[in-house]
């Protein structure tokens, strides 16, 4: 959209044409109020009351389209590699989570169990209970993958992830994406914002039918009941703003054993498949 220029119209208001010019970006083929015309579009340009010095980056977006490439490039590589290695479940929860943490040796536990009954273990690749699903995953002999992410402080890969099945991403919608189609299943251990992220995108896009249905478990009453008692209690009984079904997509548990039951019993009725 265009920026007006909020100085005064220097147009003779007696003139009967003056509201009509007004509203036009061009008068006789020429820009006005920072729009130029290039190839019959109005095209935004810096305004004389904007510094240039603060449009650098915005100048720079005439080279964005080159990106798409990069973009493409980490989708390939994704799609080619979870080809090859068949069903998995994704953990999720906080990189802050130490090794001494009942939560961490829960989250091991879990990728255990699911490796011991066929599955992989996905992580986004970095430490706490990331590396703890890595690392039974490992232990049970199972596939141990990685969705590692370049952040600004280089987050480092954890020693657990199988060499040959480690992605590194740029971007964050990239990485979330192969998360979504191929896991069969979310566990969400107890976490911060980049967990909850995870979470919603997975229960939106179910809500939404953008997805398939697919189990998202979370362990740990304790740390996710006071979560629910919120979107059940505020978002739909105050507010109306969801669906008493939308309550079904998570399910609560307290023990990997139970988690790992809810999704056995889910796919004793469907095939393994990626979600979309």
């Amino acid at each position: 959209m265009a920026k007006s220029n909020k100085s005064k119209s220097t147009l003779p208001t007696s003139s009967p044409n003056a509201n009509a010019a007004s509203q036009k970006p061009f008068t006789n083929g020429k820009p006005r109020n920072g729009l130029t015309k290039r190839a019959h579009k109005a095209v935004w340009t810096p305004a004389q009351t904007l510094d240039d010095e603060k449009l650098r980056a915005w100048v720079a977006l005439s080279h964005e389209g080159w990106r798409v490439f990069r973009i493409m490039s980490e989708f390939v590589a994704g799609f080619e590699k979870m080809a090859e290695l068949g069903p998995a479940v994704s953990i999720f929860g906080s990189a802050r989570v130490k090794k001494n943490d009942k939560y961490y040796k829960m989250a091991e536990r879990m990728a255990e169990l699911l490796a011991q009954n066929g599955l992989g273990v996905i992580s986004g690749g970095g430490p706490g209970i990331m590396e703890a699903a890595n690392k039974g995953a490992k232990k049970a002999g199972g596939a141990s993958i990685g969705f590692n992410i370049e952040l600004p402080h280089e987050q480092k890969p954890n020693d657990y992830i199988d060499p040959d099945k480690l992605l590194t991403f740029n971007y964050f919608f990239v990485r979330k994406m192969m998360f979504v189609k191929y896991s069969q299943a979310f566990i969400v251990m107890p976490g911060g914002y980049g967990t909850l992220d995870e979470l919603s995108e997975a229960i939106t896009l179910m809500q939404t039918k953008k997805t398939s249905a697919f189990p998202v478990v979370l362990i740990g009453s304790e740390f996710w009941s006071g979560l629910l008692d919120w979107i059940k209690h505020v978002m739909l009984e105050r507010y109306g703003y969801i669906q008493p079904s939308d309550l079904n997509f998570m399910h609560l548990v307290d023990t990997p054993e139970d988690a790992l039951k809810i999704i056995l019993d889910f796919y004793a009725e469907c095939d393994f498949a990626p979600n979309f």
